[in-house]
């Protein structure tokens, strides 16, 4: 028994050290790939969208609290490429790793289902996993920047918005796409036409987002119908990979100041930008957690009607076929 006990433990502890690998793995991934689209904002380089936060809530979300020392390795990683490792540095890392605990912490007390099948769920993503724990990475890392003498006077409001927004972008794009592989079971048996609708509705997502982030008219809204599309068809599946598309695809573009971003300055050019993402992610997360919800309710409803077919049926078993034969053959019946 006491081997037993301690294989058990053994593979527990095994677990959670792959989990927390994997999860700095993917901060860091994540990072590497936020830094390829950056803007200088009083002097301090910052991401207009920040992967790792997203990957950050949802390892916690899937993992449990145990994996965050592999956020915090994530962050002093990424750190790490910009020059040696410091104290303030130490400071940032643990900002950038408090406020997705903070998110989960949260959540958990609200009740959230990492299935995202209620708009309950969606709100507080929204709300409190993305727009209010990111409060705390973006307070703490200009504070250290300010202490640091890396932000010049006058410049903390401006880098503290682009660092928040940034985080909770990251939050409000990555995080329900990996919580929506997560949950992905590939059925035994799709018709091909939903294949076809899928690949048609991602590569549509694209173009449109292409046409309207590299055009001189303002055609940004154009993406929307097709966020909705996806997420009324394929729920969650489908509305997450769609908003990281509308955001792979804009980001580039406002920092090359392309488009609609043309001839605007750089505070300006992030509201658009956001305002772009954040619309395109909430309208898809939260239309897909009501359709997701009403589907549920329906076959719940659906199997409580069988359950109570199954019920009359036993208890009189004639009145239940009476009941539930159709009005031309009971007429028949009755003749």
């Amino acid at each position: 028994m006491a081997a037993v006990l301690r294989n058990t433990e053994a593979r527990r502890a095994a677990g959670a050290v792959l989990s927390m690998l994997g999860v700095a793995l993917g901060y860091w991934a994540g990072g590497r790939l936020g830094l390829l689209a950056q803007v200088v904002v009083g002097g301090v380089h910052v991401t207009p969208l920040w992967p790792p936060t997203g990957v950050a809530v949802a390892g916690l979300l899937l993992f449990g609290l145990r994996v965050w020392p592999g956020i915090a390795a994530g962050a002093l990683l990424v750190i790490a490429g910009f020059g040696p490792l410091n104290l303030y540095s130490v400071a940032i890392a643990a900002g950038n790793t408090l406020a997705p605990v903070a998110a989960v912490l949260i959540l958990a007390r609200v009740g959230f289902r990492v299935e995202l099948d209620r708009l309950r769920d969606g709100v507080a993503l929204v709300f409190l996993g993305a727009l209010a724990s990111t409060l705390i990475s973006a307070s703490v890392a200009c504070l250290v920047l300010l202490a640091d003498g890396a932000l010049p006077d006058g410049q903390f409001w401006p880098v503290w918005s682009a660092w928040w927004t940034g985080d909770a972008m990251g939050v409000l794009v990555v995080t329900p796409l990996l919580l929506a592989a997560h949950a992905a079971r590939l059925p035994r048996e799709v018709p091909p036409h939903r294949w076809a609708e899928a690949a048609l509705l991602l590569a549509s997502t694209a173009a449109v987002a292409m046409l309207a982030t590299r055009s001189s008219l303002s055609l940004l809204f154009l993406v929307l119908p097709l966020v909705m599309w996806a997420a009324l068809r394929f729920q969650l599946a489908g509305a997450a990979p769609c908003a990281l598309v509308v955001s792979v695809v804009a980001v580039p573009a406002a920092v090359d100041r392309a488009g609609p971003f043309e001839g605007h300055g750089l505070l300006a050019t992030m509201v658009v930008l956001q305002a772009l993402n954040g619309a395109a992610a909430l309208t898809g997360l939260l239309l897909a957690a009501v359709t997701t919800e009403r589907d549920n309710t329906l076959r719940t409803i659906e199997q409580a009607c069988q359950d109570l077919a199954e019920v009359v049926h036993r208890l009189a078993p004639s009145e239940a076929t009476q009941l539930w034969l159709p009005p031309e053959t009971e007429g028949r019946q009755t003749d």
